[in-house]
């Protein structure tokens, strides 16, 4: 197994985790050294059982880190890159690797090349960076201060492999790219292809929200993207009580995971907090049982850990309440949420007793009104893990296969002579065979 299949990612937004400031700084103003703070985050990360620290934006930009202004610098708000080296190097001697986001979809309007084409029209030297449009230049998604950049201009792929070849020289393994659905699917292939030449363990995971995932795999040169598919079906399930709907999203699942392991979540910096999505609390230990047990690399959103509550709201400054601040110490957290943290800790420590669950086909069992049940296999065949999950109000019983089986965790018992799973009133269940802890 390479090791971004071991990989659990502790997922942090630097610049609203760390109180910075919401715009840019003045260009006199003294560097503020933030990005230390988070070494003293790293053994909270490793106490959870996660390996993988996955940075949002660290660049100079505008304001919220998607709008960047240059890709080589560190964000004055946050340090320099002094401090991101170092904190790349500590995280190594925890065994913990480090992903950049990366925004090559579009810039802010005060990046240089930008600017020199705005000022100089076609005598600029980066005139086909960027598409004329009307009387200003094609943008993202209609937001006119997000310069979308000319990804059939060769100047912008080398600038891209530039960018990536120089952060991974400086030790990060990895990459997520933003707005990767935005993108052609060549232009990906031919960066990916150039920088893995010479970086040929990192890491690439692209934001891709629908459309054919695994075309971005195979035919972008991506590793994995985000799967929203499996992110909306837990949630949605849930509320309705009705499993209908993930037992379909495992389906599709499946064949995701014939080409690539999808990198999964139940919270990131763009959506609702779980704790707030979900309309009943005991259901949050049933999205993570999922998020834990199936096929893929899973995340963790900072603070979800802790059972935290927010909720995006489209409108400027509508992602402040899932990007609060944190404090400088996981020890200045108090005893808030420590429930949800040790829910977590047992789950992540299931994933990493199975990490053949990278790679597992779910078979799903029994699918009723309010009960699903679902088994994995390790592919040597050693092995295999069941869940079970009751989403309503009432107790129930669901079917996995007669085996002797071992409870691992939750509050359901199972009569291993016939596989039936007792479960309580929204109760859920996870058991392993023999041998899988080989």
């Amino acid at each position: 197994m390479s090791w971004p299949d071991h990989a659990i990612w502790w997922h942090v937004h630097p610049l609203s985790f760390l109180g910075a400031e919401p715009d840019a700084l003045p260009a006199d103003a003294p560097v503020r050294h933030r990005l230390p703070v988070l070494v003293d985050w790293l053994d909270h990360l490793v106490g959870l059982g996660c390996n993988g620290l996955a940075l949002g934006p660290v660049f100079a930009a505008e304001t919220h880190g998607y709008d960047t202004t240059d890709p080589f610098r560190i964000d004055p708000r946050l340090g320099t890159e002094s401090d991101l080296v170092d904190l790349v190097d500590r995280a190594a001697s925890r065994g913990v690797r480090v992903l950049l986001d990366g925004v090559f979809n579009h810039v802010g309007r005060s990046f240089a090349p930008f600017a020199d084409v705005a000022r100089r029209g076609a005598d600029s030297p980066y005139a086909d960076w960027f598409v004329p449009e009307g009387d200003d230049f094609r943008t993202f998604e209609g937001h006119r201060h997000l310069v979308a950049l000319n990804h059939a201009s060769p100047a912008v792929a080398d600038h891209v492999v530039e960018v990536l070849d120089h952060w991974l020289d400086r030790g990060v393994a990895g990459w997520r790219l933003d707005a990767a659905y935005a993108v052609p699917r060549p232009f990906w292939r031919a960066v990916t292809d150039r920088v893995k030449e010479r970086h040929p363990g990192a890491w690439f995971s692209g934001e891709v929200i629908h459309g054919d995932y695994a075309a971005y795999v195979v035919e972008g040169g991506l590793d994995t993207v985000t799967q929203y598919e499996l992110w909306k079906a837990i949630w949605s399930s849930l509320n309705d009580r009705n499993p209908h709907e993930l037992a379909w999203a495992l389906k599709r699942h499946n064949t995701m995971v014939d080409t690539f392991a999808p990198q999964t979540f139940v919270g990131n910096h763009d959506v609702t907090r779980v704790a707030s999505r979900l309309e009943e609390p005991r259901h949050l230990a049933h999205a993570l049982a999922v998020l834990f047990t199936v096929g893929g690399v899973p995340s963790v959103y900072a603070g979800d850990e802790r059972g935290r509550e927010g909720v995006k709201e489209e409108r400027i400054g509508g992602d402040d309440a899932i990007r609060p601040a944190f404090p400088r110490s996981p020890g200045d957290l108090g005893p808030e949420g420590l429930a949800v943290q040790r829910l977590h800790q047992t789950l992540v420590g299931v994933r990493r007793r199975h990490p053949w669950l990278v790679r597992a086909q779910t078979r799903i069992h029994t699918l009723g009104p309010s009960v699903l049940s679902y088994s994995l296999a390790a592919p040597d065949g050693g092995s295999t893990l069941a869940v079970a999950l009751n989403f309503g109000a009432s107790p129930a019983t669901a079917g996995i296969p007669a085996a002797a089986w071992t409870t691992l965790a939750g509050d359901g018992s199972v009569d291993s002579g016939t596989g039936a799973v007792s479960l309580p009133p929204a109760g859920w269940f996870i058991a392993t065979t023999p041998g899988s802890h080989s």
